[in-house]
């Protein structure tokens, strides 16, 4: 939850900046509108910018419990009104968030030695529900979905959305099975020309119908909050999807492969706690204040659970409900993989592991041939990491007929 307040730039500066962004936003829109003749055919406060724009219409006292809940008395009426028999809401009900830093916290000593980066994520980390700007509860509304993509995006990187939704992410049927694909967003950060990037993507959500935006920003550390948002959104609205495919929007992933694995599964009767990918046992947190992924001992000090490669995984819906029921009870935690790592060891869930899944690439020497081998592509499930430019041409070379490899 970083990227704070920045000073105003001076006139000039900031006239220059939004005169190039009127230039890039019109070649988005040509660019969309290109794309939209394609897709006809398929289709038939104070420091409150982390969060969005309208999450702190008014600042209440501060949360006093170590989760955030709606807290008030009228809007739980309301929520207790669009619950059905089991206790799951029948729609998004999150509208409005009053979430002001946990004061409790600031007095704590290890607060006072925690890293400034980390400050306020850990201040606001009880804050885990976010309004919803743009929604497809009908996605799942059919009720024949066997497999939803569901792909982590910002919206910056149109770019591999739509190198995405012409491939693996193609909403299809495949051997009567039901793909289903979505985006899931946040908003722009901080010094962004946000409100026209927030129109090109409802521009592009008009022709797609693809997209799942929350009001908070698209940071690093918000990751997570893309996890905890989409699992309850998917146990509001998905109650007949089958499986669930997670990923980033720069991996190729072998559509036919991971089907028949999926299917494999099902015929062993190994499908009801399935969360499978390329999974990380034995790791430490990274205490190299250079790397991305760096945690302070104030933090966390003690080995990971087992967990997944974020790039790309694949999970039963069963047990993505379980999740998202255990996900409540655990803390956030700045790095998204970590954290669902935590809520499975929670249900004393072992991730598995599957030489199909290289979410390090194929190998991690970048400038290996093996990278660049279809025939490797063609054996595996899920590899990262890809530009747009270099999806399109695997995923072409891929489904060359003439493509000869030899058999293992």
């Amino acid at each position: 939850m970083d990227h704070f307040f920045r000073r105003k730039r001076a006139g000039l500066v900031k006239s220059l900046l939004s005169l190039s962004l009127v230039f890039a936003s019109a070649l988005m829109i040509l660019k969309l509108k290109l794309s939209e003749k394609d897709a006809e055919g398929l289709k038939g406060a104070q420091k409150a910018d982390w969060c969005g724009s309208d999450c702190f219409p008014s600042i209440q006292a501060p949360v006093q419990s170590k989760f955030w809940r709606l807290n008030a008395a009228a809007q739980s009426k309301r929520v207790d009104s669009q619950r059905v028999s089991n206790g799951t809401p029948t729609s998004w009900e999150v509208q409005v968030l009053n979430c002001s830093e946990d004061e409790l916290v600031k007095s704590q000593g290890w607060f006072r030695r925690l890293d400034p980066r980390f400050h306020q994520f850990v201040l606001h980390r009880h804050c885990r529900y976010f309004p919803m700007l743009i929604n497809h509860p009908e996605k799942c509304a059919d009720g024949q979905v066997h497999l939803i993509m569901v792909i982590k995006s910002v919206i910056e990187q149109h770019d591999r959305r739509e190198a995405v939704r012409k491939t693996w992410g193609k909403e299809r049927t495949i051997n009567g099975k039901k793909i289903k694909t979505l985006f899931l967003l946040g908003t722009p950060t901080t010094g962004k020309d946000t409100k026209n990037l927030q129109k090109l993507i409802e521009y592009e959500d008009r022709i797609y119908k693809d997209i799942l935006q929350w009001d908070f920003m698209d940071t690093f550390f918000n990751l997570t909050l893309k996890e905890v948002n989409f699992l309850k959104w998917f146990n509001i609205y998905c109650p007949r999807v089958q499986f669930i495919f997670k990923g980033d929007d720069d991996v190729f992933v072998n559509t036919h492969n991971l089907l028949e694995f999926i299917g494999f599964k099902v015929e062993e009767r190994k499908d009801s706690d399935l969360f499978v990918g390329d999974t990380i046992s034995k790791a430490i947190p990274i205490r190299n204040r250079q790397s991305k992924y760096y945690i302070p001992k104030e933090l966390y000090d003690q080995p990971y659970p087992p967990y997944v490669g974020g790039g790309g995984f694949v999970m039963s819906s069963q047990l993505a409900r379980r999740l998202f029921t255990a996900s409540e009870d655990v803390e956030l935690y700045p790095i998204d993989d970590v954290f669902l790592g935590m809520c499975l060891k929670r249900l004393n869930v072992s991730p598995e592991l599957h030489s199909g899944f290289r979410t390090f690439g194929i190998t991690r020497q970048k400038v290996s041939s093996m990278n660049r081998e279809p025939c490797f592509y063609k054996s595996l499930i899920v590899v990262h990491k890809l530009s747009a430019q270099e999806l399109l041409r695997m995923w072409s070379a891929v489904h060359n007929k003439d493509l000869v490899c030899a058999q293992r």
